[in-house]
């Protein structure tokens, strides 16, 4: 009995071998899955449940296939797939979270989010992220012709590029981009929990901390820009958190 999470895969065309390393994942050892939870990111950009990419019919049917072998699929928007929609979302046989969530997992509650609202000392983002998230905005954007959001796409993509090399010349892209402690500590406590999952970083670890008197965990997931990244929770309160090997590449 395994339950397994997984976040920022960011699978784009330009990456095939990744994408495949994802599909033999879902194929294999996920299918003995108690349920599989994606905490967003698992595209580089989604556009809009018409969104073109071959990846994304390629995951629908392997996110399908893994559904209806009786395996439950959540997943979570992340910053680069929030436009992903219920019909998408359909497709795929997956229900969409709220972000943050709380979910029971084998008894225990446990705080589930992307990870980005963790990183508050990042202002500037935190305004394109609530302005992103505006529901007016979103319909906006989708109401725009496939052509103009695919464009969009590319834009914000470039400019997300040229923001963390300037912060990396300014050195500041290990704190700025990171999550703030005091953000962490305030959301243990307003939840009441004591594990929190996220990804967004691409910082996997397991953070061990007090907050309010209370031991708690912090979980990082890792990306799969090189290689996969999956946590797997077992009924005895294990976390295992560990990288698939790399994929070979395609010829």
């Amino acid at each position: 009995m395994t339950t397994y999470f997984i976040s920022d895969l960011h699978l784009d065309p330009a990456r095939p071998d990744i994408t495949r390393l994802f599909g033999e994942f879902i194929d294999g050892e996920a299918r003995n899955a108690d349920a599989l939870y994606i905490l967003g990111d698992l595209f580089e950009s989604w556009v809009g449940d018409d969104d073109p990419s071959e990846a994304g019919g390629f995951v629908a049917d392997r996110l399908r296939a893994l559904s209806d072998s009786g395996v439950p699929v959540a997943f979570m928007h992340g910053n680069r797939d929030f436009l992903v929609g219920d019909a998408w979302a359909r497709r795929a046989g997956m229900r969409i979270l709220p972000d943050p969530a709380v979910i029971s997992l084998y008894g225990r509650p446990v705080l589930l989010t992307h990870g980005d609202l963790l990183c508050t000392d990042d202002v500037e983002y935190q305004a394109v992220r609530a302005q992103t998230r505006n529901p007016d905005w979103q319909a906006h954007m989708l109401a725009q012709p496939l052509a103009a959001r695919l464009a969009f796409a590319q834009q914000a993509r470039a400019a997300s590029q040229a923001r963390a090399g300037a912060l990396r010349d300014a050195g500041t892209m290990e704190t700025i981009t990171d999550v703030a402690p005091r953000t962490v500590e305030e959301t243990f406590a307003r939840y009441g929990v004591d594990t929190m999952i996220h990804g967004h970083t691409h910082r996997p670890a397991i953070h061990e901390l007090r907050v309010g008197g209370r031991d708690c965990r912090r979980i990082v997931l890792g990306d799969w820009f090189e290689q996969g990244s999956v946590l797997r929770a077992t009924p005895d309160g294990r976390f295992d958190l560990s990288a698939l090997p790399a994929p070979s590449r395609s010829e």
